[in-house]
């Protein structure tokens, strides 16, 4: 009986992607556009946070957002109405962004007129933390009624994030979230990520975020 071949294509894939990442980074590093790439699960608050966020930027950074979603655009009107430009980025039913989908969302932005653009991925914890999109850096949020145990069921979310914010802080009394479980678990995947606890609704320590991502972009253009 012949032998089944396997092809493994999945490697290859990822390798054109990585190429195609380091390509765009340098790219947007000559022009000095820092590229968050903003992952979470769906409902855990990535827009809300940008709308909180576009106060506290606002006259410190110009900045722009590329809403990433299968359809609708629903979040690129949000944050329009924000006063953020914003494009939106349909995928066409895939759940993440690779670098060349990024660069095509790119296109459609004068990137040099912005120091800052924000990427909101699309709403899964596991494709996107697969694809690197040239970003400068990756953030990923947690809300509080996801529950703690995330880092420990998708790794590799935290693993590739430079940043875990945990989102809707004003709702702990209501939920068996344990922060300092949390905390342990995203550093046991990566002991660099940094952690910054928000209520995107109330406004807790948006400031602090938005003090995160000023001194990451002037880090990134100087």
């Amino acid at each position: 009986m012949e032998e089944i071949r396997i092809i493994e294509v999945k490697q290859s894939v990822f390798e054109d992607n990585n190429k195609d990442a380091e390509e765009l980074r340098k790219t947007l590093k000559a022009e000095k556009t820092f590229l968050l790439n903003l992952m979470s699960s769906p409902g855990s608050g990535k827009t809300t946070t940008l709308k909180a966020l576009a106060k506290e930027l606002s006259g410190k950074l110009r900045w722009a957002v590329m809403e990433a979603d299968i359809d609708s655009a629903v979040d690129a009107e949000a944050m329009l109405n924000a006063g953020v430009p914003s494009i939106q980025i349909h995928t066409g039913g895939m759940c993440h962004l690779d670098a060349d989908m990024t660069r095509q969302g790119l296109s459609q932005i004068d990137t040099k007129e912005f120091d800052l653009v924000v990427l909101e991925n699309v709403g899964n914890l596991v494709c996107p933390a697969e694809f690197d999109t040239g970003a400068s850096k990756n953030m990923t949020i947690l809300s509080v009624p996801e529950g703690d145990d995330k880092p420990l069921k998708y790794p590799l979310m935290y693993e590739t994030c430079d940043l875990l914010v945990i989102n809707k802080t004003d709702v702990m009394e209501y939920f068996d979230f344990d922060m300092e479980k949390v905390e342990k678990y995203a550093k046991m995947r990566n002991p660099d990520i940094e952690i910054i606890k928000i209520s995107a609704k109330t406004g807790e320590g948006i400031s602090k975020l938005a003090d995160w991502i000023i001194k990451n972009v002037n880090d990134w253009n100087n």
